[in-house]
């Protein structure tokens, strides 16, 4: 299936210069969804990536990364802007192109030791994800992968994740 044709490019947005991957118009094709998941799934599958748990981080992550968790076997947990989750979190802050933000999870979501993929609709700078590679690494859980719909190489985010953990993207600008 050609996931790029159920993608929208949105030029200008969320300002002038960027050309945003809009993947709504991939989510609402039941077989691009469908197709989409089993790939991901397959590709875990194939280079032996079992995971106890997979992480999403806020929030596309959370639409992908809870039916990838279905079809491995393994729990969900969400990744969160602060303030969102009810209870005590172990947090991570990163640097963004204009600032800082910070990333949460539950302090009881994870089991020390246990093996984690990290999924989301897209790498870019790499910010988000390498962010929340600390954090599931701060939480002394062992990561075994990264997962995303589209990867943009010219924006050399594989370069700020941990080196020697498998990156799987489906598509590439």
């Amino acid at each position: 299936m050609d996931l790029k044709s159920l993608i929208r490019d949105i030029p200008d947005f969320p300002k002038p210069g960027i050309l945003f991957r809009d993947i709504t118009t991939l989510l609402r094709d039941a077989d691009g969804l469908r197709y989409t998941i089993d790939s991901l799934t397959d590709k875990f599958q194939v280079a032996n990536l079992k995971a106890d748990y997979v992480v999403g981080m806020e929030s596309r992550g959370f639409i992908i990364g809870a039916p990838l968790a279905y079809k491995l076997g393994a729990g969900f947990i969400p990744v969160r802007k602060p303030g969102k989750l009810p209870s005590s979190v172990h947090a991570v802050e990163y640097q963004l192109e204009y600032g800082m933000d910070r990333l949460e999870v539950h302090q009881d979501a994870l089991q020390p030791g246990s093996p984690v993929l990290i999924v989301d609709d897209l790498l870019a700078t790499g910010g988000t994800a390498s962010a929340t590679a600390k954090l599931v690494q701060q939480i002394g859980c062992k990561l075994i992968g990264f997962g995303f719909i589209i990867e943009l190489r010219d924006l050399q985010g594989r370069q700020q994740l941990p080196d020697g953990v498998p990156v799987i993207s489906l598509v590439e600008y």
